[in-house]
């Protein structure tokens, strides 16, 4: 089981036409039709709909909204509507609605607003994904089933806690074990009964908020729990709808790069990795092209939709910046050259009240075709459709690739010390922007991830290390590669315990180095690294983390410059094996990672041919038949030129480019270059 299967980059988004009357359905297709929409995403939120009352069912106006869609000729990406539970199911059952951090019960209202381990939720949710898939899954038209909405959010109620006692048992077999692994010789928190272990909130091992926790293991397992637990709604309503559709694939709508969810753990479980693109801004391209390459690395490497982007504006911010002119077409392209086989948007058509109104749509509340955004829309329909199935099922021949952990990440900010003002996702963005920025095809991988593959691997603040991962970096360098690891790396093990070693633990042989020191500061604290020797010597900001390094077979390759530990290294390269180890103890600001990353490429050949060309990305994509396609985009508000660097067909065009010809692209250009071989 794997995508959809369309003809095309599918092309649509979210629409809901059970808040119109229809009459505007009609207007509503006829404006699908010039803007080439081919995709509808039907019913994300109609539970209260079709379910009105406890004992039924009435699918009434799903029946006119699905059987429209597939006589206007639309695929349809069709929902559970389970993304939020209706309000007599909460008067009926209050156990449904979740206790927050705090401890406090919530009545109705919102969305993500579901207890995941109710058994009453559990119930009625996979019921109604059952019925749903029972009486559509014949339609020819429906192409993927869509399960929930955006998972996310937490619940602390006593259903939870009886959850998370049966999830410990599972995992830890006995409270001996248990103990062990949350050192409950602290504080005197041994536990003799299950019974006793409580969820870590605000009531319990918490101050300040959820980054502050008296015990990490407790605080690291519950966040681990709350994953599996919605994993396990979003597995019973695909189980249910296995029952009368075991053809057709399953997928839901992940966010990125989005902290409450270890989106590793429920890859497996999805057939195609779909997700939600709402960058800040609009000069986001790059954070954007990591989120990309991170989707498209929960599943080895499989294209995956784009389910919702906007438009124009999103609406949930507190200053909703507006897409300019080009930047649409600019970043759904962009989506498809690091994987997307689906361009969505939310939403199709504006919705009139509540929270939603003033978010970007493809039509807006006049119902007009005259818009800029809808005509920027449907001239990339126009593009998609000329385009046709040249980009499906292409895959990204990466050889660089950059490791993602949750569990580093929740480890990292919810420890005490070093400093709470390193950022596990700042850090990870700054290395994939140098690598971004050289014009690198970047895989974004799991630390489980087979990395046999790969010339170079970087993995910055890997906090935990687990299993077999400190061999298997090792065996990369081994046999001639280079792993790139940073400060904060190497400090505890899968329980969040230290590793009873020299810093940084496991990874030192790799590394060849030893920290028994490290130093944080404020923000405005910097202490200058020179890295390189001669002509190649550059001097730049380090800032938050000053690791003191003590060589242990590595080479010197940047020093501190300021206070007592001027002169010791901030940078190392150690070799080992056929390949290298390289440790940066500091953090390093952008032109310093860049230096150390660009070193690191060069020695494999992989810096890209328009490296140094500001904000012009270059990506890859190879399709089954091994045709090469290469996709260039102008981030940049002005034109550019480049040469060419193979010959080849702009897609977009049909224009034949020749060797050592020059590519123009207008600002917010894109070029998709089929490659001659």
């Amino acid at each position: 089981m794997t995508l959809p299967r369309t003809a095309k980059v599918s092309f649509g988004g979210d629409y809901n036409p059970e808040q119109w009357p229809q009459d505007v359905w009609k207007q509503d297709y006829q404006l699908f039709d010039l803007a080439r929409i081919d995709t509808v995403t039907l019913g994300v939120f109609d539970w209260a709909l079709i379910q009105p009352a406890p004992d039924v069912y009435d699918f009434a106006l799903l029946d006119r909204i699905v059987d429209r869609a597939a006589t206007e000729g639309r695929m349809i990406c069709l929902a559970t509507g389970t993304g939020a539970h209706p309000a007599w199911l909460a008067r009926a059952h209050p156990e449904v609605c979740r206790t927050d951090f705090e401890g406090r019960r919530h009545r109705y209202g919102q969305r993500h607003n579901s207890c995941p381990s109710s058994p009453v939720f559990r119930r009625l949710s996979a019921e109604l994904a059952r019925r749903v898939a029972r009486r559509y899954a014949g339609n020819p038209a429906v192409v993927a089933w869509h399960v929930g909405n955006e998972y996310g959010g937490a619940c602390y109620c006593d259903l939870c806690a009886a959850a998370f006692r049966g999830w410990l048992r599972d995992r830890y077999g006995s409270l001996d074990a248990l103990n062990a692994a949350w050192y409950t010789t602290f504080w005197s928190h041994t536990f003799t009964d299950w019974a006793e272990i409580e969820p870590p909130s605000a009531l319990t091992e918490h101050w300040r908020g959820p980054d502050h926790t008296a015990f990490q293991g407790i605080t690291l397992d519950y966040l681990r729990f709350t994953s599996d637990a919605m994993l396990t709604n979003f597995r019973d309503e695909k189980a249910a709808i296995r029952e009368s559709s075991p053809d057709l694939p399953v997928t839901t709508n992940f966010m990125g790069m989005y902290r409450p969810l270890d989106y590793h753990r429920w890859a497996p479980h999805l057939d195609f990795v779909s997700w939600d693109n709402y960058p800040p801004d609009d000069t986001s391209a790059a954070r954007t092209a990591f989120a990309h390459d991170l989707m498209r690395g929960l599943k080895d490497g499989q294209p995956f939709w784009l389910m919702e982007q906007t438009p124009s504006v999103t609406a949930c911010r507190d200053v909703n910046p507006l897409k300019r002119p080009g930047v649409l077409r600019l970043w759904s392209w962009q989506a498809v050259a690091h994987g997307a086989d689906a361009v969505l948007f939310f939403q199709l058509r504006a919705s009139r009240g509540a929270c939603e109104k003033y978010h970007g749509a493809v039509i807006g509340h006049a119902g007009r075709s005259d818009t800029r955004v809808f005509r920027e829309v449907a001239d990339l329909g126009a593009e998609l459709d000329r385009l046709g199935g040249a980009t499906l099922g292409a895959r990204t021949p990466a050889r660089v690739a950059l490791l993602f952990d949750w569990d580093s990440w929740w480890a990292l900010e919810i420890s005490d010390g070093p400093s709470r003002l390193v950022r596990y996702p700042q850090v990870v963005l700054a290395y994939h922007r140098a690598l971004w920025d050289a014009g690198v095809d970047v895989d974004v991988v799991a630390v489980s991830a087979d990395l046999s593959r790969y010339d170079v691997v970087v993995a910055p603040v890997l906090h935990m290390v687990k299993g077999d991962l400190a061999d298997r970096l090792a065996g990369v360098a081994a046999r001639g590669g280079s792993v790139v690891t940073t400060f904060l790396s190497g400090r505890v093990d899968e329980h969040d315990q230290a590793f009873l070693a020299d810093v940084p633990g496991p990874l030192g042989p790799l590394t060849g180095v030893r920290v028994d020191e490290w130093d944080a500061r404020e923000a405005d604290v910097v202490n200058p690294v020179r890295l390189g020797t001669g002509p190649d010597q550059v001097e730049v900001a380090s800032r938050l983390i000053f690791e003191l390094v003590v060589p242990q077979g590595a080479e010197v390759v940047g020093t501190y410059r300021a206070d007592f530990y001027a002169g010791t290294p901030a940078v190392t390269r150690n070799a080992y094996g056929a390949g290298e180890g390289w440790y940066v103890a500091a953090g390093l600001d952008p032109t310093g990672v860049s230096w150390v990353l660009r070193r690191v490429l060069e020695r494999h050949h992989l810096v890209g041919p328009y490296a140094d060309v500001p904000d012009l990305e270059s990506a890859v994509r190879v399709t089954p038949d091994g045709t090469r396609l290469r996709f260039l985009l102008n981030h940049a508000a002005r034109p550019v030129e480049v040469t060419a660097r193979t010959a080849g067909v702009d897609l977009l065009t049909g224009d034949r480019i020749s060797d050592g010809g020059a590519v123009r692209l207008p600002a917010y250009g894109v070029v998709v270059l089929k490659e001659e071989r």
